[in-house]
């Protein structure tokens, strides 16, 4: 069994999950702006409470994104400092995948859409298939508006994420619903060991962010244009 180390705070809730000696030890927390003050204390916190070092980590797993722009760069940051530092390899995982997973967990079955809001109007979408022990992006994550969204994707099995509270009206009467997480550091977890036991490992320098928002702010001459 490996010692993983896994980092997301691509949400409003920063996820730090540690798979050492045979078992997944997690911690969740308001994310957002508190995320780069307290993420690396909550690891020191974590890795010690399980008598774990930095040194006998074997690799650093982060949340890639989709997700908010200043969370991304917090677990990409600091996955990349640590690995740096240790000389380890990092672990890219899909932060829409670890709704899917949590999903799962909660009975949601094996055919999920993920929906998670993205502010401004919009939603972080991504459709995943289980299947062989593991997942499969059938649609990859992309940036929708919520009308656009509920055109695109017919009538789901199951849909969870935060977007179905904030746009239930434009989405639409859905079958299954999972608009609450269980734990989103126990599905880190698992999908960052998934990840090492496909042997997905990369360098540290790879650490990098997904973005599928091109643009999240309009200048003065747009803003000025739209009126």
């Amino acid at each position: 069994m490996p010692s993983l180390l896994a980092l997301d705070s691509s949400t409003d809730t920063m996820a730090l999950a540690l798979v050492a000696q045979g078992q997944t030890r997690v911690f969740e927390a308001q994310g957002g702006a508190q995320a780069s003050a307290r993420m690396l204390p909550e690891v020191k916190a974590l890795l010690a409470g399980a008598g774990v070092a930095m040194a006998d980590l074997d690799a650093i797993a982060f949340g890639q994104g989709p997700g908010a722009f200043t969370g991304l760069r917090t677990a990409c940051a600091v996955a990349q400092g640590l690995a740096l530092g240790l000389d380890k390899p990092v672990l890219a995982v899909d932060s829409l995948m670890l709704v899917a997973e949590d999903a799962r967990a909660q009975g949601a079955g094996d055919d999920i859409w993920v929906a998670m809001d993205a502010r401004i109007g919009e939603i972080y979408a991504a459709r995943y298939r289980w299947a062989d022990a593991g997942w499969q992006v059938v649609e990859a994550p992309a940036l929708y508006k919520p009308e656009a969204l509920a055109a695109h994707w017919g009538a789901p099995v199951a849909v969870a994420g935060t977007a179905l509270g904030e746009y239930s009206q434009a989405l639409g009467m859905l079958p299954q619903t999972w608009p609450q997480a269980r734990s989103r550091a126990a599905a880190l977890g698992a999908l960052a060991l998934a990840a090492w036991q496909r042997g997905e490992t990369r360098d540290a320098a790879e650490a990098l962010p997904v973005y599928v928002r091109d643009k999240v702010a309009l200048t003065t001459a747009e803003r000025e244009h739209k009126t």
